[in-house]
Formats: structure tokens, sequence, C-alpha cells
């Protein structure tokens, strides 16, 4: 694969004595979707929290846009380019939706800049224009998952790590979710997605990863993969 925005080597995570990644190797080519797949427990959301700085590599490599990031401070990271949308969203209740989406801006400096990001994510997401004064802690589910993403949008990223951005939400609006990233592609951001609606996510990716007990058990383009049905069957789940 030519052109790699992201690139990860022999990656391992520890929690004391529990090794959650062991050993991994992925590659993230500049402006595709990268889906990581498995079940819970398959060191998914380590791998997400290693690449952004927030949880510490026990040994490999991460190298982005050329720079080796490994074990770099969280907030560097963020200033290079790499913006996540985590699981479990944390959004500040206390804060109304633009409020949010400002924090997401925090790396930048230039209100051009700044302005356009807004603008941007309203036209992804009209429904968080409509409650932009409202208070966070008084969105739907599916509204929190929205503000989430384009929290980490207003941040221009690079590449964007979304971390089981279906979870918890009604049919319709993972539908909407899904849409919205593969438009996000569309313009040229970068997109490695953690997901257990494997189905959905092959979809719209260029290639996936299926981790196992943290381990990669497979690997291949996504459409090779969402064809193999008793793949989709033992590790991915059914649609």
């Amino acid at each position: 694969m030519s052109n790699i925005a992201l690139s990860i080597k022999g990656l391992k995570v520890r929690y004391g004595a529990i090794e959650a990644v062991k050993g991994i190797d992925i590659d993230v080519p500049q402006g595709s979707v990268v889906a990581l797949l498995g079940a819970n427990g398959a060191g998914k959301t380590s791998t997400m929290r290693t690449i952004s700085g927030l949880t510490p590599a026990a040994e490999g490599s991460i190298v982005f846009a050329g720079q080796n990031i490994t074990n770099m401070d969280a907030e560097k990271i963020a200033k290079l380019g790499i913006a996540q949308s985590p699981e479990g969203r944390q959004i500040f209740g206390d804060l109304t939706v633009e409020e949010n989406l400002k924090v997401g801006a925090f790396t930048l400096h230039n209100k051009k800049v700044i302005q356009e990001n807004f603008e941007r994510c309203y036209h992804y997401f009209p429904r968080l224009k409509e409650r932009r004064k409202q208070m966070s802690y008084t969105l739907s589910g599916g509204e929190l998952q929205m503000l989430a993403i384009a929290r980490a949008l207003m941040a221009s990223p690079k590449i964007l790590l979304l971390d089981e951005p279906s979870l918890g939400l009604a049919p319709l609006v993972v539908r909407d979710i899904f849409h919205i990233i593969g438009e996000i592609k569309k313009e040229g951001t970068t997109v490695l997605i953690v997901e257990q609606n494997a189905l959905q996510t092959l979809k719209i990716a260029d290639y996936g990863y299926v981790l196992e007990v943290g381990e990669l058990n497979i690997h291949g383009p996504a459409s090779e993969l969402i064809k193999d049905t008793r793949l989709v069957e033992a590790y991915l789940g059914s649609a």
C-alpha cells in the first residue's frame, strides 16, 4: 500500500500482567477508510487509545505522516492532526452543542478555519445546528454520537479515529452515521474505524483487520472480507 498515513508495527499494549494487544501490524493508507473489527475485549479500543497517546505502548511503533508518535503526549498528537471520537462519546453535558464543538477546535487558531469547520459540521449534522444552543445533556443518544464525531471534525483532522460510532443507536440513525462517514472520506479525510457492526462498516471501508483477543486474525480488502460468509459468522456476527 502506498501513501501510508498511519503505520503500526509490532504494537503491544499491557495493563499490568494482561497483554491486551499482542504485537499487531496495521497500515492506514492516505484517504482511505480502514476498519478494525472484532468482539468485545479484542483490543480494538486499546489500539485506538494508544494511537491517541492516552494509553502507553509497551512495545512496537506508531508512525504518522512519517513521524514516530509512539508514546508522544496526547496533546501533541492531536496538534499533528489525529482526532478521536471516543467510545462512550464523552461529551461535556453541562456545555451547549456549540460550546462542545468549540472545544474540538482547541488546536486551531485561525478563526476563518474554525468558522468553516462549524459550517462543515452543521452541513453533515443539520440537527446539531438546530440544537446548537441546547445543553448537551438534553440530546438523544444519536445526537450525542453526531456531536462526538462533529467535535472531532472541528480539529480539521488528517486522520479521524472513530471508536464504536454505532454503539447503542437505532438502525436508522446508524444508517445516517455511516452515510456521513462515507461523505467524510470523499472529502479526503483518512478514517480508522473500530466497530462491532462489521457488515455495515465493511460496506464503507477499503480495508479491514479482524482482531481476536489482541491478535490480528485476518485482514484484507473490505470487498473480499464482506463476501466471506464463514468469516462473517465466526468473527463478525450476522447483519
